[in-house]
């Protein structure tokens, strides 16, 4: 993203819009807003990007590791963007490769104990930025934005 202000999606927008659109439109800047802060803190702050904090989180969750399919399929992106960033993070000593037993042609990728240091305060960080994005709400805002959006997202979870 460059550094010119994000546009404001809502500006295209009139009365005559239906307000579903208006509030999706709403939802959708303030996500790329609050995005655009954490990746700016993470670039800023640790000199990294958005994607290997996200990589780094995953294996946070998954102490044992996981193979690359799984980390793909977690970050629903390309093995090839999985791999570049695995092999950055490798070469930085923040994530392992490890053989595994059943299986001689796959491997497991798992934070070292120098990424497990890193990723933690990172997260301290990130919980921070969270925080502040929404430090204007107060409790009961908070909490009805939240059983609200849950709504929404109940509405709009895949039949099985």
């Amino acid at each position: 993203m460059s550094d010119t202000p994000l546009l404001d999606l809502e500006a295209r927008l009139h009365s005559e819009h239906p307000e579903a659109l208006r509030l999706w439109l709403r939802l959708l800047t303030c996500t790329q807003l609050i995005e655009k802060r954490i990746r700016s803190g993470l670039r800023e702050r640790f000199g990294t990007t958005l994607p290997r904090f996200d990589l780094m989180a995953q294996l946070e969750r998954h102490p044992e590791g996981l193979k690359m399919k799984e980390l793909s399929a977690r970050l629903m992106v390309t093995g090839g963007n999985v791999t570049g960033i695995t092999d950055q993070l490798v070469a930085e000593g923040l994530v392992e490769r490890v053989e595994v037993e059943e299986d001689r042609r796959a491997f497991r990728v798992r934070l070292t104990p120098a990424g497990h240091a890193a990723f933690a305060e990172m997260a301290q960080h990130h919980e921070a930025w969270i925080v502040n994005a929404f430090g204007h709400l107060n409790e009961r805002d908070t909490a009805q934005l939240y059983r609200l959006l849950g709504k929404v997202k109940a509405h709009l979870r895949p039949i099985p």
